[in-house]
């Protein structure tokens, strides 16, 4: 029996992959990756490393759920070192919990390897820091998207009357809903929102606006993309003159 190390791949600039992710993905014998891992990263791997893309995009999934966990298990069984690599961190939204949850319960060793998250890394790297004194204390990250069978206003909406940072991920597709349900509540329309495209990569994009107008600028965004919402908002233009 081998082991599953269930790994971070960071936010997509290859740069900031974590020496200990370098390490295995160097070692690894299998690696199983998701859509949003850089493939520049696969390049580190050794001769011989079998590379199996699993990747997810807008409901569209190459295998479920339960075929990937299963075949995490399988590759467990024929080699040492199996390295389940996804963007970000593994358990922000990745569902590295339920791979885990799979493994431990079939007696298949495993490891949790922290990558850095996209919701801290990509708004810090388009000069939008999600904390600053006298605009937020504080900041959340919340998806975007939920399952199908939970529904959308799972949501309480009303807990994010409070003055702090909002980040969600995944959320591109539902961008006029979240604007809508934050002026419900009553967020103003001139509330700031940032939507940040595939982060940290040569091609990312920004864009700075308010909760009325960020729907028509955004819309046609390639995903990856992040979405920024409160007062902290307003220091990316400052932060971006130099």
């Amino acid at each position: 029996m081998g082991k599953v190390y269930l790994t971070g791949a960071g936010p997509g600039d290859k740069e900031l992959l974590t020496l200990k992710a370098l390490r295995l993905i160097q070692e690894a014998d299998v690696i199983v990756y998701d859509r949003l891992v850089n493939t520049a990263i696969l390049k580190e791997a050794k001769e011989g490393c079998e590379c199996i893309y699993v990747g997810k995009e807008n409901r569209h999934h190459i295998l479920p759920q339960d075929e990937i966990n299963a075949l995490l298990y399988e590759k467990a069984c024929e080699h040492e070192t199996v390295v389940r690599l996804k963007g970000g961190d593994a358990v922000v939204f990745g569902r590295g919990g339920e791979e885990a949850l799979f493994l431990a319960s079939r007696g298949i060793a495993f490891e949790f390897v922290p990558g850095i998250t996209s919701a801290i890394a990509v708004p810090e790297m388009a000069n939008i820091p999600l904390t600053h004194r006298g605009k937020s204390v504080s900041f959340r990250v919340v998806t975007g998207y939920e399952a199908p069978e939970k529904g959308y206003a799972q949501l309480d909406w009303n807990s994010f009357k409070q003055d702090e940072t909002i980040v969600f991920l995944m959320g591109l597709h539902q961008l006029q809903n979240i604007c809508t349900q934050l002026m419900k509540i009553g967020k103003p329309a001139e509330y700031p929102i940032a939507v940040i495209s595939r982060g940290t990569l040569p091609d990312e994009q920004v864009i700075v606006a308010t909760l009325d107008t960020i729907y028509e600028q955004a819309k046609n965004l390639p995903t990856p993309a992040l979405i920024v919402v409160g007062e902290v908002v307003t220091l990316h233009h400052k932060l971006s003159i130099v």
